[in-house]
């Protein structure tokens, strides 16, 4: 069964809240912050010195290791490198709250599994259910809609849903430092792509004014879809079945399919994120890997090796062998999220 599945279920066990939605109002967030210096939410050190460095170096027309624009490629995983992916994936939570918005009109869904469990708010036995749970809950509420009315589901959700542990909107959960890291990229000519095991068109719904990046940079998990010429109103209608998963060896596959160049930059967070790091570090021209690690269980999460959730075992060897860029986020950030430079 497909692994984005299994990281959905495992996400459902560590889940025992209500997700029930509360209103508010969306959050816009700043990219940059006016300050002379690009990345002012890093404290100073080694992480930040080398990502200066690195762009410095290879923006330098004069130095060896100088990268034409054409080439300057920066891919970013989205979960748990830009924003925050606990307790559960958030696209986890929409499905779940869709169940519960969809539900009067399935009154079959009360004596329904998965659904029952959703309805019931027991994620315990929403768990039990299994991939096949988790298949069709998924399917239920991401297809047999057009692609115009998902985005629309999607807008509107994020428009009003909050966290179910940090209590505010699900877009507020952005990391600041890496919304700098972004801009800075850009400043200097590097074109950003998202690269995500997420599903591509529910973060094309509203990523791109959170992250600056336009949807058709965005890359990510997807469904089966068909068009229908709807007596002269063409739609994209999405159907109950996966089409390509964006996740692990996926990464550089759709990479290579949509992109067409190899990357320069890539970031992630987990070993989903590997092989779009090896594929990066495999390029002739210089290349920059970037780990974040989750070690701040006191303004975030800490997690690794032994996470249902963003996994960082086999990556962080690999970076460490290597001597890839690792973020320590208790130490490299001085905030996490946009809402603390107000607090600051």
């Amino acid at each position: 069964m497909k692994k984005i599945f299994t990281l959905l279920l495992l996400g459902i066990v560590m889940f025992t809240v209500s997700c029930k939605n509360e209103n508010s109002q969306t959050a816009t967030h700043k990219n940059v912050i006016e300050h002379s210096d690009p990345l002012p939410s890093w404290n100073e050190g080694k992480t930040k010195e080398a990502i200066l460095t690195y762009v410095n170096d290879v923006t330098n027309s004069e130095s060896p290791n100088f990268i034409p624009i054409k080439d300057r490629i920066a891919v970013f995983d989205n979960d748990g490198n830009l924003w925050s992916e606990q307790p559960a994936y958030f696209q986890l939570f929409f499905a779940i709250d869709r169940v519960k918005e969809m539900a009067a009109a399935h009154p079959e869904w009360k004596t329904q599994q998965p659904f029952k469990a959703v309805l019931e708010n027991d994620m315990t036995e929403l768990a039990k259910q299994g991939e096949h749970g988790i298949i069709k809950l998924v399917m239920a509420t991401h297809a047999d809609i057009t692609t115009d009315e998902f985005d629309a589901d999607v807008k509107n959700w994020i428009a009003t849903a909050k966290h179910p542990t940090k209590n505010v909107a699900f877009n507020q959960l952005v990391y600041q430092p890496m919304l700098e890291l972004l801009q800075y990229l850009r400043a200097n000519d590097f074109k950003t792509y998202v690269v995500s095991g997420g599903g591509v068109d529910f973060m094309r719904a509203f990523v791109t004014e959170i992250y600056g990046i336009p949807e058709e940079q965005i890359l990510g998990s997807r469904i089966k879809t068909e068009f229908n010429y709807n007596n002269g109103n063409p739609v994209i209608k999405r159907l109950p079945e996966l089409d390509f998963i964006d996740d692990k060896e996926g990464k550089p596959l759709n990479i290579q399919k949509i992109i067409g160049k190899k990357p320069v930059f890539s970031s992630g967070n987990s070993d989903g994120d590997l092989q779009m790091m090896q594929w990066t570090a495999s390029n002739k021209l210089k290349s920059f890997m970037l780990y974040v690690h989750h070690t701040d269980s006191i303004r975030e999460w800490a997690y690794d090796k032994n996470s249902h959730i963003g996994k960082l075992d086999k990556g962080l060897d690999e970076a460490n062998e290597k001597g890839w860029t690792v973020i320590n986020m208790k130490t490299d950030w001085k905030v996490i999220y946009p809402f603390e430079l107000n607090a600051n």
